[in-house]
């Protein structure tokens, strides 16, 4: 069946369909990782969005459903270059185009993704539609056109969940799970979209995990008396999430706090900072970061389109513990005073890379031994 990917600016790609059939519109991005593309598909951090993978061949390993990172994929729709007929994995539990069949989500395969990569790092993100039921490219330019922005979207309500839970599944090692530490200490993650694993590295870290909703008041997160607070990553625009930004206000200060990604964008905002759109965003399992307290570079897994304003952070404390060797763009935050951490890449990467991966275990060492959160303390080892 004959798919066709239409920009807002005029561009169409036509190729063949795979997954779910329909029409669909999202902003179109990129991600360079040459494996992890399960976990792409899963990562609610991608709502709203057509991804494009840069490498050629997609889909060879199937899917399996211990490689979640959330209960269902919220993406918009897939760009493949090629996509394998039969996967050969001994751990697949079906192919990747009857997962995204299964899960309402629209492939496209067989077109030139370096073409669209390129067009999209020189135009920036941009909108489009997928569609297997309209042939007039006419019709599906002017529908990329009237398709709601990135900018100012408040994703979050789309993703996250609306009732507090528990969580006690560790990190897993291939065919068994890893022991947990016994839990000595209370966690409350904010869930804005958050992936699983960064719940398991709590979990094996010792932490006793509760996962709250996104617009959970302060109050109540109080009342659970926990030791630190996690916020996840999560979609959209950090700044249309005001009620969490709110919440963040009166949290911080009274716990040590830790962000991730989307979480790292909202602390920021939290104490008087600033956030921007990203020309293309960063999507992708080899960003170099260079770490100034450890005094070594990271290659790292991100995901989002926007980014805190350095100045801005400076402006109300901040101190800058992590930047992208890309673009210096801001990567990591420590802010002592009220007791905050966060970093913009994800430390908890499945299936890697792994070079950030203590970066959970000093925050849990910290809040139990009550130490102070600062650069040296996290990151200088």
């Amino acid at each position: 069946m004959i798919c066709k990917l239409a920009l807002e600016d005029g561009s169409v790609f036509t190729g063949s369909s795979f997954g779910a059939t329909g029409t669909l519109a999202g902003e179109v991005v990129f991600n360079t990782s040459m494996t992890g593309y399960q976990e792409i598909v899963t990562d609610p951090s991608y709502c709203g969005q057509i991804v494009t993978m840069t490498f050629p061949l997609i889909g060879n390993y199937g899917v399996n459903r211990e490689d979640f990172e959330s209960s269902s994929p919220y993406l918009s729709g897939l760009v493949v270059k090629e996509l394998p007929v039969r996967p050969s994995n001994y751990r697949a539990d079906m192919s990747l185009s009857d997962f995204l069949a299964e899960r309402n989500v629209i492939g496209l395969a067989g077109i030139d993704t370096r073409a669209l990569t390129r067009r999209v790092r020189i135009h920036g993100a941009l909108r489009g539609v997928l569609s297997t039921e309209i042939s007039d490219e006419v019709q599906l330019v002017k529908m990329a056109n009237e398709s709601s922005s990135m900018a100012g979207a408040n994703l979050v309500e789309k993703v996250a969940p609306d009732k507090t839970e528990s969580w006690s599944q560790p990190l897993w090692q291939l065919e068994k799970a890893k022991e947990a530490v016994r839990a000595d200490c209370r966690v409350v993650v904010i869930d804005c979209g958050v992936k699983q694993n960064i719940l398991r590295y709590m979990v094996s870290e010792g932490c006793e995990v509760t996962v709250v909703p996104a617009d959970t008041d302060a109050g109540k997160i109080k009342e659970l008396s926990p030791d630190g607070v996690v916020v996840s990553n999560g979609p959209g625009d950090p700044a249309a999430v005001v009620a969490t930004v709110n919440v963040l206000k009166e949290l911080i200060g009274t716990v040590p706090v830790l962000g991730v990604c989307l979480g790292h964008q909202m602390l920021s905002l939290a104490l008087g900072a600033e956030t921007y759109k990203l020309k293309f965003g960063h999507h992708g399992a080899n960003v170099p970061v260079i770490n100034h307290f450890a005094g070594r570079v990271e290659i790292t897994s991100q995901n989002h389109g926007f980014a805190v304003d350095r100045d801005s952070l400076k402006e109300v404390g901040g101190v800058e513990t992590h930047i992208n060797l890309n673009d210096n763009s801001l990567e990591g935050f420590v802010h002592v005073d009220k007791q905050i951490t966060a970093v913009q890449f994800h430390p908890e990467a499945s299936p890697g890379p792994h070079d950030s991966g203590s970066f959970f275990g000093s925050f849990v060492r910290a809040i139990r031994e009550g130490t102070p959160l600062s650069g040296e303390s996290l990151y200088g080892r």
